[in-house]
């Protein structure tokens, strides 16, 4: 018998970051690709993010949703992006399916029963994985504008949303464009935009039109999706360090038809997985997690994107959550489905699960000191399965009278002195709280003894 528990949601995990993507290639859901910016006076706290980046070819669509806390009205973002954006190529998302992509995607605590030593169960053949069936369920310019070097290229609004499309010369005169027109922009903006200018960037900014948000069902602001084409496979995130506080995570959910995607400036790493866990990790899964990420981020001089989940999106095992349905996947911008094509190698079933969708999670913490430059991305061809996946294995606790109680009994207790030694080593915990936690396993008659507490060794 097992049990799957939910993975870490981005409130548990306390450590993503308000998103905003920027342009032609990849989202962040910890980083940031551009930057938010108020009215004059307005407090802003960039925090977490998160981004979906659905991609292709050369064609992407990527979705973009926020933790922005603060008025609406003092609400913008700016994001560089590689190219001319039309009014029909942004829309406004669903942050279920942001939901939907963490829960299924989040690494995961399973939990598994020791049988009765004295009554083995017979050995069965382990079924065979099978995909999971689902349920269908233009103005004119200003004067003053020209001046600077700043072209309004489009103007258009969406949903809760008054976009704006510029194009700049310089990056000076875009900076003193966006603070003249009552935009507060971080301290450095200008030497950090300068670069995107030199690669002809237009840069995406956005405004709450406050007549739509109150007119809407929605007490929040709803993710913003870009559809374009670019052979730019990239996810700028240097603006979002200039308002970031401390140390940025960005979780990105990149989705393909052929396979995983790995950075291509920075190593991507797996993060430490596959290993057993005390059982009181049960109630302490999001700092546990926290604690082993933030090991695993010093370890690799925290220089790594942590790859955190890759899998076919037709089934999972475990599954944290169930696949996202074909609608889910449309709505998170996978504009394949249905389509015939040399990499698809059976149709769409029926009513059924995804095909040719292949999901990879990425995890990146960066800072002003770290990672320089934005992030850069490939397509893989390869399609092996990771999860962030560790284990909890229940001792029988129950009555047992027969030769092989005796060698059980000394097998846990071994299994839980190394699992509380691998928790120690991966998370940096304390080896004295870890032992003190534990439910050490004793016959069932004879209470243990008090003077365990004392000590570290076991």
């Amino acid at each position: 018998m097992k049990m799957q528990l939910n993975g870490i949601g981005k409130k548990a995990i306390a450590l993503l970051l308000a998103v905003f993507l920027c342009l032609g290639l990849t989202p962040s859901a910890l980083a940031f690709c551009g930057f938010f910016v108020a009215q004059i006076d307005a407090n802003l706290f960039n925090e977490a993010s998160q981004v979906i980046i659905v991609r292709d070819g050369d064609r992407t669509v990527l979705t973009m949703a926020n933790d922005y806390q603060g008025a609406a009205e003092d609400f913008a973002l700016v994001v560089p992006v590689p190219v001319l954006l039309e009014e029909d190529q942004v829309n406004v998302g669903d942050p279920a399916v942001l939901q939907r992509l963490d829960e299924y995607s989040a690494p995961r605590l399973v939990e598994y029963f020791d049988s009765n030593p004295c009554h083995p169960p017979r050995p069965r053949a382990a079924p065979m994985p099978a995909p999971a069936m689902m349920e269908m369920d233009a103005g004119a310019v200003a004067e003053s504008d020209r001046s600077l070097g700043v072209t309004i290229e489009a103007e258009f609004s969406v949903g809760e949303y008054d976009i704006l499309i510029l194009s700049a010369q310089e990056s000076t005169g875009l900076e003193t464009w966006l603070r003249q027109n009552n935009y507060r922009i971080p301290t450095g903006a200008s030497a950090v935009l300068q670069p995107y200018i030199r690669q002809n960037f237009k840069f995406f900014v956005a405004k709450v039109n406050l007549e739509e948000f109150k007119a809407g069902e929605s007490q929040n602001l709803r993710p913003l999706m870009m559809a374009y084409e670019s052979p730019r496979f990239m996810l700028p995130i240097r603006l979002g360090m200039l308002n970031a506080q401390g140390e940025q995570d960005l979780i990105i959910y990149l989705i393909t038809r052929n396979g995983q995607v790995e950075l291509t400036n920075y190593r991507t790493v797996k993060i430490p997985s596959e290993f057993d866990v005390p059982e009181f990790v049960q109630d302490e899964f999001p700092d546990f997690y926290q604690a082993a990420f933030q090991k695993a981020y010093e370890r690799e001089r925290k220089e790594v994107g942590f790859l955190e989940y890759a899998w076919d999106m037709s089934w999972c095992d475990p599954c944290a959550a169930n696949p996202l349905t074909p609608d889910e996947l449309r709505k998170a911008g996978v504009f394949w489905l249905g389509e015939t094509s040399a990499n698809q190698r059976r149709p769409n079933p029926p009513g059924g699960g995804a095909v040719d969708a292949f999901i990879t999670r990425l995890h990146v913490r960066y800072g002003r000191d770290r990672f320089p430059e934005d992030l850069a991305f490939q397509t893989t061809g390869n399609r092996q399965i990771f999860q962030g996946r560790y284990i909890i294995r229940r001792p029988y606790r129950g009555e047992m009278k027969c030769d092989a109680a005796a060698d059980y009994r000394a097998q846990v207790r071994d299994r839980q002195e190394r699992e509380a030694n691998q928790l120690v080593s991966v998370t940096g915990w304390s080896k004295t709280d870890v032992f003190r936690k534990i439910d050490w396993f004793t016959e069932p008659s004879q209470p243990r003894p008090w003077w365990r507490n004392l000590w570290d060794r076991r």
